[in-house]
C-alpha cells in the first residue's frame, strides 16, 4: 500500500500555511517552489488538495519517459526527467499534477538590445496547463511526501492545528480496528435495546 497525506477539513482553518511550509522546503532542496497542494474553500469549510499516490497511478502510466515511478511506497516524480508535456496532470482524476518553470537566475528578465525591436510584454495568465512563457522550462510538479526529509511531509509539520497527517499501512490497520470496534459496540447496543423491549413485552 502507497503512504499519502489526507487533511480533516473539520480541523483546517484555511491558513495556507501548509502550502507555504511545502514551497520552502521544495525550493531549498532546489526543486520547483510550487506547492504540491492546493487549498480548496467553500463556504462552510476548507482543505488541501494532494496527490492520493494511487496504487494504479494514470499518471505514471501515461508518462512517456518513466519520470513518474512507484518508489518506496510512494508514486514519486523526477523533475529532472520531465519533458513538460502535461499528460500526467490531463490524466490525474485529482487534479493533484500542475505545471511550474522557473527561469535560470543567471538569465536576464528580458533579452532588449538596441539591435532588435523590444521584447513583447509577457501574456496574462490563463491557467498552468496553457501558459507558455520564452526561456521558461514547464515542469510537472507534484506532491513527493518531502521524500529528502527524514522527518516527514512538511506540511504535515506545519499545520497548527493538526489538520493534516500522513497515512500508512500501520495508520490505516489502527483506523480500520477502530471502526470494527464501534460496529461491534452498535451491535451489542441494539441486542440490550432489543433484550429489554422483549423482556417488558414479556412482563406485560
Amino acid at each position: 500500500m502507497n503512504r499519502f497525506v489526507i487533511a480533516d477539513p473539520r480541523l483546517c482553518i484555511g491558513c495556507n500555511t501548509c502550502m507555504a511550509a511545502c514551497a520552502q522546503a521544495h525550493q531549498a532542496q532546489g526543486l520547483q517552489a510550487q506547492p504540491r497542494l492546493t487549498l480548496v474553500k467553500t463556504s462552510h469549510e476548507s482543505a488541501p488538495q494532494m496527490c492520493h499516490h494511487c496504487e494504479d497511478a494514470p499518471c505514471a502510466l501515461v508518462c512517456p519517459v518513466n519520470a513518474i515511478r512507484h518508489q518506496d511506497g510512494a508514486v514519486q516524480l523526477n523533475e529532472s526527467l520531465c519533458v513538460g508535456c502535461k499528460l500526467c496532470g490531463i490524466a490525474c482524476p485529482f487534479g493533484a499534477i500542475t505545471l511550474d518553470g522557473s527561469k535560470p537566475l543567471h538569465i536576464p528578465a528580458n533579452s532588449n538590445t538596441p539591435l532588435a525591436p523590444p521584447a513583447p510584454p509577457a501574456p496574462l495568465r490563463v491557467g498552468p496547463f496553457l501558459d507558455w512563457y520564452p526561456g521558461i522550462r514547464s515542469i510537472a510538479v507534484k506532491c513527493d511526501l518531502c521524500q529528502f526529509s527524514e522527518a516527514g511531509p512538511a506540511c504535515v509539520r506545519a499545520c497548527p492545528t493538526q489538520a493534516i497527517m500522513l497515512v500508512d499501512e500501520r495508520r490505516l490497520e489502527a483506523s480500520s480496528a477502530a471502526k470494527r470496534l464501534n460496529v461491534l459496540d452498535a451491535q451489542r447496543a441494539d441486542l440490550l435495546a432489543l433484550a429489554s423491549l422483549s423482556g417488558g413485552n414479556d412482563a406485560q
